[in-house]
């Protein structure tokens, strides 16, 4: 994408009403919509999150299949979601918001037990040995997920990456965490939701081109 590109859909995601843009110093001192957001979208249901949500397409999606619950992508790179964020409000969707900032910040812009589910769909496995602090699925991570979820509340990890997928079911197992469901090919399981086989994002269809499994884990963390 070229830098015009990127600086329009900047400015373009400004005018946006579906997209937070906080600076970090706002969030680290005290985020407003923390424990607020059902006044952001103006209901009491059920907050869904996509962590490293890309262009947005699992959160539309989801978004368009579950009316009765309200979807938050996530990401730093703006210039991604915007797609996901204008196809919102071109097709009036209410129940869709998208948050620009690092996922480390994560509990300090939702509230204990604020959270209903939350989405991890294709995330960079960070193989190398250094990069594991930045694994979405490391145990630092899963403790900041455990603390703004609801106590039913339960994580979805899908991932094309047979280490990604091996390393989260060793930690889970390691520490104690409930799984819910797991696969190592979804298009393969019968019993696959269809929330994880009903949606495809633009790069996973290009690793069902070529052949490759997409691996999925739900589960509840323990603490």
């Amino acid at each position: 994408m070229g830098s015009k590109n990127k600086l329009k859909r900047f400015k373009e995601n400004e005018t946006f009403a579906n997209v937070i843009q906080p600076t970090r110093e706002e969030i680290t001192t005290g985020f407003s919509l923390k424990g607020k957001w059902n006044t952001f979208f103006k209901n009491d249901k059920p907050i869904v999150l996509e962590l490293g949500c890309g262009k947005g397409e699992y959160t539309i999606a989801l978004a368009e299949k579950n009316p009765d619950k309200n979807f938050i992508g996530i990401d730093i790179k703006g210039a991604r979601f915007w797609r996901g964020a204008k196809t919102a409000i071109e097709n009036e969707m209410q129940n869709v918001a998208f948050i620009r900032t690092q996922i480390e910040l994560i509990d300090l812009m939702f509230a204990e037990n604020e959270v209903d589910e939350i989405w991890i769909t294709f995330p960079d496995p960070q193989i190398k040995y250094k990069r594991t602090k930045h694994r979405l699925t490391n145990a630092t991570f899963l403790k900041k997920y455990h603390n703004v979820l609801k106590p039913e509340g339960f994580i979805n990890l899908k991932t094309d990456s047979e280490f990604m997928h091996g390393y989260t079911l060793g930690l889970l197992h390691g520490e104690g965490h409930e799984i819910l469901h797991a696969n190592h090919d979804v298009y393969k399981d019968y019993y696959s939701p269809e929330e994880v086989t009903g949606t495809q994002t633009f790069y996973e269809k290009q690793y069902l081109e070529k052949g490759k499994p997409i691996t999925y884990i739900k589960f509840r963390t323990k603490y």
